[in-house]
């Protein structure tokens, strides 16, 4: 039964948050934020924000008695909280175990191999020193993946290992070797399960990453690959979707190999980037999914609505500051193109700022006015 007095509690006030207050507040839901940025995206949006640490275990335990139903927006939270909480008979979707195995790269991986999922080969150690013996003993060799295990996101944490130039760069800390795959695509699939059961798989998308700064910049609906890779990659999402048992949405992001071998990569256990398109390009946004999967609702259809591509709006090289927007009107006016701002007020280098959605029949078109866009609106910082 749908209940719009219910309080939803969301871990995180960043542009997911926001995204998903756009479509609570059409609801008529009431949605209380927690983040330690009093000026977050989703500040001003919500029914009532907390300014407080996400990791802190008294400051969210305390925000999660206020609420009926507590979430996340970013998997970098106090999870014996979360623990504690569910003690209490609160709803905590995605699952405190869920988080905590999604929140540990290494426990990720072991999960996979458990669970007989498609990964690519990975060594667990403890920091530089572990590293640096195996390969004087030759159990590592040049190039590699380094991944740290805790608190990587977003491109960060993570590098192409080449020589002992670039070992040098990375943090000391626990983390997993992984093997250096030859790669077709990145793909995710999106897949969206409540309480009672109901799980929906949204079409595969392609991802295409910025190779200096490891985040995604383009996204294209649909993937384009043929059938029955389409189908496998929806299939294998279905799969790790069912093994993890979590209420809310899931986005498996996989490698599709040069032998059209699908690879799992990581899961994000929460709106994602991957999606973002989703609110123009699709029937049902995963946004409104999301509150759907939580609020134990009937799941929307995930039809595509009609061919896209988004892009990525990040921070310029030089910005360090107060965001400025240039060149915003030149783009506004094209057909098609759907500019989403998140509100942040200081803009920094790679820095998530926006993106814009491009929707067209034709991706070719589509791919051709996000690279237009792409050079056209330039975020940066005032001087």
């Amino acid at each position: 039964m749908f209940n719009e007095k219910k309080t939803i509690g969301i871990l995180g006030g960043g542009q997911l948050g926001k995204m998903v207050l756009d479509v609570s507040n059409k609801w008529g839901l009431d949605v209380f934020v927690l983040d330690p940025d009093k000026h977050c995206p989703s500040s001003k949006l919500c029914k009532r924000f907390f300014e407080g640490d996400l990791m802190d275990y008294e400051t969210v335990v305390k925000f999660g008695k206020l609420c009926d139903i507590i979430t996340i927006e970013i998997e970098n939270v106090n999870v014996e909280a979360l623990k504690h909480l569910e003690s209490l008979n609160k709803k905590v979707y995605p699952q405190s175990s869920v988080i905590e195995t999604v929140q540990d790269k290494s426990d990720q991986k072991e999960f996979y191999q458990k669970n007989k999922i498609p990964t690519s080969s990975f060594k667990i150690l403890n920091g530089i020193d572990e590293i640096k013996n195996k390969i004087t003993k030759g159990e590592i060799s040049f190039p590699f993946i380094w991944k740290a295990s805790k608190m990587g996101y977003d491109g960060y944490g993570v590098k192409k290992i080449v020589d002992n130039k670039s070992l040098e760069e990375i943090n000391d800390c626990h983390c997993i070797i992984e093997e250096l795959i030859d790669i077709k695509k990145e793909l995710s699939v999106m897949v969206g399960s409540r309480e009672s059961g109901e799980i929906v798989v949204y079409p595969a998308v392609e991802m295409e990453f910025n190779k200096k700064s490891n985040q995604v910049e383009y996204v294209i609906s649909p993937a384009q690959v043929d059938r029955n890779i389409k189908s496998a990659a929806e299939d294998l999402a279905y799969k790790v979707s069912e093994k993890f048992n979590h209420i809310g949405i899931l986005a498996v992001e996989m490698f599709l190999t040069n032998e059209d071998e699908l690879l799992v990569n990581e899961v994000a256990p929460r709106p994602h980037n991957s999606y973002h398109f989703s609110i123009e390009g699709s029937y049902t946004s995963q946004f409104e999914q999301f509150l759907r999967t939580i609020l134990d609702l009937p799941l929307g259809s995930t039809k595509i609505l009609e061919n896209s591509v988004m892009v990525n709006l990040v921070g310029d090289s030089d910005s360090k500051g107060k965001v400025a927007y240039k060149n915003f009107d030149q783009i506004i006016g094209i057909e098609g193109v759907n500019p989403h701002i998140y509100g942040k007020f200081e803009s920094k280098p790679n820095r998530k700022m926006g993106h814009i959605t491009i929707i067209n029949k034709d991706l070719k078109i589509a791919k051709k006015i996000a690279n237009e866009v792409k050079e056209t609106v330039i975020i940066t910082s005032k001087k």
